[in-house]
């Protein structure tokens, strides 16, 4: 009987070897280039595209949900329940969701409210009967914007990778809704019971490959959950769904810059959104007083879908209180925070991090005084006795914040940031990525799950000094994306332009731990790694730190970073 191991090794070999055809004879090109992969689901067939620059077939675009139009506008996503005779084609990403911002409009994608989709990513020469390991990776974009097909999240990269490694694994990517087409709340949605339908959506995927992997060659027994910033939020939430209950849809996790705390003190309640949820009625003719429907939301149901995402897209967005996880009484029973303390939360392996100067992306511009710093902090909903404590352990001393790659306070063209900002960005960083990170990692050591926890320290090319590691620039370098592909489309530069020598060392060493723990839940296991990561407990809390400025690319320091400052937000906050 071939062992699990010796199998991934052999279909690495076979992997790698359909790979080389880009520099084998013509005529053996040409035999490639027509393949056409096809599976069989349990709804019918589908044929993919053979990639033979990465030996690779990919499926797109295949629905794993009923079309959310018309009645199912605003509902909880419905599995697919029909099926179809011949092959279609699964060749193309789908539209992103309707969403407002860079990561939809820049790109230059395509909208639709049909959008439900899912892609997967597997090495050529790979049957239902070989079982891989697989990774689900959930988009970031703020719960606002983004979609599967955004060419940073090309999931070639990491694939190729992980056939290079002997440990081939299949991916997947998909869509959900997002702003408000995705997480509408107030009165009528909790009386229907059509709340957190984003992260339902989310559910509904896990749950299509659950019963559809395997025909890929995945194994729906060994899925990691994998997510970055609102995709890594997203993760938290299926972590703690249900009073953390395990449904069996993911073996591990991956959290990117973000966490299952709420990313508010408390969680926003449909009394919270009811003014926004009014506003939209009124805006869409759907008001008690213009319509004669049994109530708003199904007026909104008939609402044509370009009109009503004017409305979204309107001066209204800001009076919606905050995208998230919402408490429902179902999907989400309490605050994550609350549900993480009671340890009520599905027991697998986790992977999460944050970078080092994250509060660059969430810090207010324009503070230039200890009042206004007070201000921002009571705009937070915290009391003047704690907010002063909080101006006491965040002082205005340019020094001790951050980023570091700025030195002193603002001035001449980026006095604009304001002169606290550094203290603002430390403040903020901490209340928003590291104290829930700290938090997180605590309570997984605290219930005896394994936890391992990453620090990351590098600003690509084409982040400004002010900003310094900010928020999202991990990711080229855990998709081993080292050509930079899809950021030329993007509003920020090639971050590898120039390929810098560390820069390529640590997308490499990040990406094959990223697929050790894909494959085993333990970021060390495979040995081609070359860096230890220890296990986060609380007795020796310790990072990992990725760091391009410094002789070696990956060392380990202890969790204790500001250790006063963010204990006191975590008993503050969390």
């Amino acid at each position: 009987m071939v062992s699990g191991i010796q199998r991934l090794g052999e279909l690495a070999v076979t992997a790698l070897s359909l790979a080389s055809v880009t520099t084998a004879s013509p005529a053996l090109q040409q035999r490639s280039a027509v393949q056409v992969p096809v599976v069989s689901l349990k709804n019918g067939s589908y044929s993919g595209i053979h990639l033979p620059e990465y030996g690779q077939d990919n499926f797109l675009g295949m629905p794993y949900a009923k079309p959310p139009v018309g009645d199912l506008r605003f509902r909880v996503p419905q599995p697919l329940d029909s099926t179809w005779d011949g092959v279609r084609e699964a060749t193309e990403y789908s539209p992103f969701c309707i969403g407002y911002g860079s990561d939809t409009w820049v790109l230059g994608n395509h909208v639709s409210e049909d959008c439900l989709t899912i892609n997967v990513v597997r090495p050529a020469g790979v049957s239902a009967e070989d079982s891989l390991p697989v990774a689900f990776w959930v988009h970031g974009g703020g719960f606002t914007n983004g979609g599967s097909g955004d060419p940073r999240y090309n999931l070639s990269f990491i694939v190729e990778q992980s056939v290079q490694m002997g440990t081939p694994i299949v991916a997947a990517s998909i869509n959900y809704r997002l702003q408000s087409w995705g997480f509408l709340h107030g009165n009528e949605i909790v009386e229907e019971g059509s709340t957190n339908i984003a992260f339902r959506d989310q559910r509904l995927a896990l749950h299509w490959v659950q019963e559809n992997i395997a025909s890929f060659g995945g194994n729906p027994d060994e899925v990691t959950l994998w997510g970055e910033s609102a995709g890594a939020r997203s993760v938290g939430v299926q972590l703690i769904a249900y009073d953390g209950r395990d449904d069996h849809l993911f073996k591990r996790a991956v959290m990117q810059s973000a966490s299952p705390a709420p990313a508010t003190p408390q969680p926003f309640t449909a009394n919270d959104w009811e003014p926004y949820y009014q506003a939209v009625l009124s805006a869409a003719g759907c008001s008690p007083d213009n319509q004669t429907e049994t109530n708003g939301l199904d007026c909104l149901r008939t609402v044509p879908v370009d009109d009503l995402s004017a409305i979204f897209n309107s001066t209204l967005k800001a009076k919606i209180p905050g995208l998230g996880q919402v408490v429902d009484g179902d999907l989400v029973t309490a605050p994550g925070d609350d549900l993480m303390r009671e340890h009520k939360f599905v027991k697998v392996p986790l992977l999460m991090g944050t970078n080092f100067d994250e509060g660059a992306e969430y810090a207010t511009q324009g503070i230039n005084t200890d009042e206004q710093f007070l201000q921002l902090i009571a705009n937070n909903g915290i009391d003047k006795v704690a907010a002063a404590r909080i101006a006491e352990l965040y002082p205005d001393d340019p020094d001790v914040g951050i980023p570091a790659t700025l030195p002193g306070r603002p001035s001449g063209d980026i006095a604009f940031l304001g002169s606290q900002w550094k203290r603002v960005a430390a403040y903020r960083g901490d209340t928003q990525q590291h104290g829930p990170r700290r938090f997180t990692t605590r309570m997984w050591a605290e219930a005896g799950v394994p936890a391992y926890s990453y620090h990351f320290n590098v600003r690509p090319h084409g982040i400004a000094y002010w900003f310094g590691a900010k928020h999202f620039v991990e990711v080229v370098f855990v998709f081993n994306n080292v050509d930079g592909l899809g950021y030329e489309n993007a509003v920020s530069e090639n971050p590898m332009e120039g390929k810098p020598a560390k820069f390529l060392e640590i997308a490499d060493k990040m990406s094959k731990m990223w697929v050790s723990f894909f494959v085993t839940g333990d970021p060390n296991w495979n040995p081609r790694a070359c860096s230890k990561w220890p296990q986060y407990t609380l007795d020796a809390p310790a990072n990992i730190v990725f760091d391009a400025n410094t002789t070696k690319t990956a060392f380990i320091e202890p969790d204790t970073y500001r250790q006063e400052e963010i204990d006191y937000l975590i008993d503050l906050l969390n």
